[in-house]
Parts: C-alpha cells; sequence; structure tokens
C-alpha cells in the first residue's frame, strides 16, 4: 500500500454538557435517524477549536465556546473503510439561535443524559459518540493550545 494515498478525513466535536445532559443532534443518515455528537470535517485554513464552533452552530443554533480539548480518536469506518483523525473540545454554549438554518440532514438538537445515550446506543453514528461522552465524565482534558495551528490567516 502506497502510504501517501493514505488521506484520512479530519473531524471535530464539540462535547458539550448542562445539567447532566449531554448536547447532541439527531440527523438523517442513508436514510435512517442516527444521533451524533455535533461535528463535522475541518475546513482549509480553519483552526480545529473554530471548526468545533461553526460545526456546533451549524448542527445545533447554538454558540460553542472551546474551552480545552478533549482528546483526538483515530477510527475506521467497518462499512465504508474510511478513516477519520477526530479532535474533540469540550466547552459550554451560550446563546441559542432557534430558527438558525441547520445543516442539511439534521433533524434537530436533542440533550441527553449518558445513560439515555446508552439507551440508545443502536442509533449513534459511531462509537465516537460513546466514547467521547465516556472520556468526559472520566475527567479526560487537554488545554486547548496543546493543537497549535501554524497556518497563515
Amino acid at each position: 500500500m502506497n502510504s501517501r494515498s493514505f488521506q484520512p478525513h479530519v473531524t471535530v466535536a464539540a462535547i458539550v454538557e448542562n445539567q447532566g445532559r449531554f448536547l447532541l443532534v439527531r440527523e438523517w443518515i442513508d436514510g435512517h435517524e442516527q444521533i451524533n455528537n455535533p461535528a463535522g470535517h475541518l475546513e482549509e485554513s480553519e483552526t480545529p477549536a473554530a471548526a468545533a464552533a461553526r460545526e456546533c452552530f451549524e448542527e445545533t443554533g447554538y454558540r460553542f465556546l472551546p474551552e480545552s480539548s478533549g482528546g483526538i480518536y483515530l477510527w475506521r469506518a467497518p462499512r465504508s473503510g474510511e478513516t477519520f483523525v477526530r479532535i474533540n473540545f469540550i466547552g459550554m454554549v451560550s446563546d441559542y439561535v432557534p430558527n438558525a438554518r441547520l445543516d442539511k440532514g439534521i433533524i434537530a438538537p436533542i440533550w441527553l443524559s449518558l445513560e439515555e445515550t446508552i439507551a440508545r446506543e443502536s442509533m449513534l453514528r459511531s462509537p465516537l459518540v460513546l466514547r467521547s461522552l465516556r472520556d468526559h465524565r472520566a475527567g479526560t482534558r487537554f488545554p486547548l493550545n496543546v493543537i497549535t495551528s501554524l497556518l497563515e490567516p
């Protein structure tokens, strides 16, 4: 295998817990309703933290304020064989824009406890969803500057 052809997808996710409930997203994927963290792809010339804030707003209507990093995960989707490098950001949400235009396929934001999320495990988009929540609850935290951007603005 030519290692130059290996190009994992770089994604980010917002992990938000408020009063024991996590901000998640109900979305349509291949004709099925699934649950995911607010997450998406890093765009060119965008810092990962900014990408997490943008994705959270585009998928939930909540403004996300990253406070720390929650880990970096490597995962291969079994059906497609695609590899993902996912960077989690932990933070809080400020204002909610109820009529914000959400990304295509998004049904609505949803707040679930860890137990409610576990009960819906078959609906989770990937094992990254539950792993992220469990790692958050276990106290996994890194400073935001653990990821440094040297990109020109």
